[in-house]
């Protein structure tokens, strides 16, 4: 299964709109990570036929979204979020231990606006970056393959050029 990983397109639906193009034919799921209800909504109606996960993000005002989500598949419980409610900006503790709570070993999470991807107490980590205003000025996303053996949690860079 494959899951491609955005967060932060904060209205920035040009980038968000390759994104998809560029993975609809091998993504399973989207997944957005919060601050980017307007553009994703937009996606949604435009991929109809594309599997979304999302979460609101500090920024996405007026939305009904859910702060979190949890799912599995194959070898992988996945917990996502956005990641302010965790205050990321200032390290990992409260998310990981609310993502060891539920005995989840992936962990998705945005907010900050730079990606990482790193490994703790059995869990992979990844926050994807920002689409829209990224703090390297280098739009990223994050992907996730999990196999029935393996999970490979990786950041990839968006050429947003337009074209």
């Amino acid at each position: 299964m494959r899951l491609i990983v955005t967060s932060d397109t904060h209205r920035d639906f040009h980038s968000l709109r390759r994104l998809v193009e560029m993975h609809r034919a091998s993504a399973d799921i989207f997944i957005h990570l919060g601050d980017g209800a307007q553009e994703l909504e937009q996606a949604i109606a435009l991929y109809p036929d594309c599997k979304w996960l999302s979460v609101r993000g500090n920024c996405d005002f007026g939305t009904s979204a859910t702060l979190a989500g949890c799912f599995s598949c194959g070898p992988a419980k996945i917990f996502y979020t956005h990641g302010h409610m965790y205050s990321v900006k200032y390290g990992l503790d409260d998310l990981v231990a609310a993502a060891a709570d539920i005995e989840a070993n992936v962990v998705l999470f945005g907010h900050t606006h730079v990606p990482f991807v790193g490994y703790q107490r059995g869990m992979h980590l990844l926050n994807p970056g920002s689409l829209g205003l990224p703090r390297d000025g280098k739009s990223t996303y994050g992907v996730v393959d999990v196999t029935e053996t393996d999970i490979v949690c990786f950041i990839n860079e968006l050429d947003n050029r337009r074209k």
